[in-house]
């Protein structure tokens, strides 16, 4: 089992359980490929560094996981196509 850090900018367009949703289909997607959910850091809205689709805030989640090596993949292909998450981004977390 590997660590990973999902990052995910959600749109702030959006109400707060819209939101809460997006977040647990994230968690649900990590937990399907066979990922455990170590920790789940919100770090609330904050202003992006440049326009994003006509946004200039958003909200930001990081999810810490732990799984297989082809579980990132398979949750960065259903994160891509879903609705109000404007950017992501899956790293491996080194060994400490």
């Amino acid at each position: 089992m590997n660590k990973y850090e999902l990052a995910v900018v959600v749109s702030a367009k959006i109400e707060d359980e819209e939101r809460t949703a997006v977040v647990d289909k994230c968690k649900a997607l990590i937990e399907r490929f066979g990922g455990t959910i170590t920790e789940v850091d919100d770090w609330g809205k904050k202003r992006l560094a440049y326009e994003v689709q006509k946004m200039k805030e958003a909200f930001y989640y990081f999810i810490k996981f732990e799984a297989e090596t082809t579980a990132p993949a398979e949750i960065e292909s259903r994160v891509r196509i879903m609705d109000n998450v404007i950017r992501f981004l899956i790293v491996k977390q080194d060994e400490e």
